[in-house]
């Protein structure tokens, strides 16, 4: 694709197959969230993950994006796949040139003729016009150019033939199953996983949004506004989608809380709504599983996976089911 082809007319032989073993384990992962609101910062300032393990090497806007475009751009992607390319190719847009021998430059490596066929639609926070020098276009780029040649079918020969696509080799496809088969297995299990995220549609629509800024007053049923959400436009999306259109909440936390039925804290499922006694009932977030919840938190954040542990536990809880 972006590079000459190292292994001329390579193709997946009987060697290449037992490769694909390696993806049994995360073709099913889902985002690995980060616990609580801390993050560090590298010594040039980047911020970087706040989860630890092997995930923690990735700087956290990038980890957004990957989390995010995965899943928008390509349904059978898995964003383990997107992060291990970044990682092999620029080690997550750290390279000092970001340019290779061949003319491929940006985070993720693309010939600029080739990022042109799969630049468009323009992702929210890209560049204008996208070029793949800019990290939310060019992982978006990655995502589709991935979907177009075989990792939309979410199979593990779907996902292979996808990568051998980004880099003609067999050796370049191990080394990108091997590093997202490390973030991938970096999932935590138990109280703080967040596993869930992959078995329910209203989750799943929210989990599509992470990484847009807090608007206040921002998102309707039907997506973002102005730029973002704030908590409850958030809920009502993702509800509305999550249900066939089936569900439409009001539009405040407030009125969120009368809504559907109530269901007591040791028996919440995914997707039910948490509402939070923080200012009159002012916050609310979509449960994912784990002891983790799917919010828009305040001006100055994100859409993010946060844990519920610590910091939420000062406040009261309402938990309402609606599907």
């Amino acid at each position: 694709m972006k590079k000459p082809a190292i292994a001329a007319g390579a193709g997946i032989g009987v060697g290449a197959v037992a490769l694909i073993g390696v993806l049994v384990l995360f073709i099913a992962a889902v985002a690995n969230g980060a616990a609580g609101h801390q993050e560090e910062q590298e010594t040039d300032g980047t911020q970087i993950s706040a989860a630890g393990g092997p995930v923690g090497d990735i700087p956290s806007k990038m980890l957004t994006l990957y989390r995010q475009a995965a899943p928008a751009a390509c349904k059978g992607l898995d964003w383990s796949v997107l992060a291990a390319i970044g990682k092999v190719e620029t080690d997550h847009a750290r390279h000092p040139t970001m340019r290779s021998y061949a003319g491929a430059v940006g985070p993720m490596q693309f010939l600029p003729s080739t990022f042109k066929g799969y630049a468009y639609p323009a992702p929210p926070g890209g560049a204008n016009p996208p070029t793949p020098w800019d990290a939310t276009d060019a992982v978006y780029a990655a995502a589709r150019m991935l979907c177009a040649n075989g990792a939309e079918a979410g199979t593990s020969r779907g996902v292979y033939k996808a990568i051998y696509s980004y880099d003609h080799a067999d050796w370049y496809v191990k080394r990108v199953l091997d590093q997202a088969k490390t973030y991938a297995a970096a999932q935590p299990s138990g109280p703080d996983s967040n596993t869930d995220v992959a078995s329910n549609a209203i989750v799943k629509a929210a989990y599509t949004q992470l990484g847009l800024p807090y608007i206040w007053g921002g998102g309707t049923i039907n997506g973002p506004s102005g730029g973002g959400f704030d908590c409850s436009g958030l809920t009502s999306y993702a509800v509305y989608q999550g249900t066939g259109h089936k569900v439409k909440l009001p539009r405040t936390s407030q009125e969120q809380r009368h809504v559907g039925t109530p269901v007591p804290r040791e028996q919440m499922q995914p997707g039910d709504l948490i509402v939070f006694d923080k200012h009159n009932w002012g916050h609310v977030g979509v449960y994912a599983g784990g002891n983790r919840m799917i919010d828009a938190p305040r001006p100055g954040k994100s859409v993010e996976i946060i844990s519920l542990a610590g910091y939420w536990e000062q406040y009261a809880w309402d938990i309402r089911r609606v599907a």
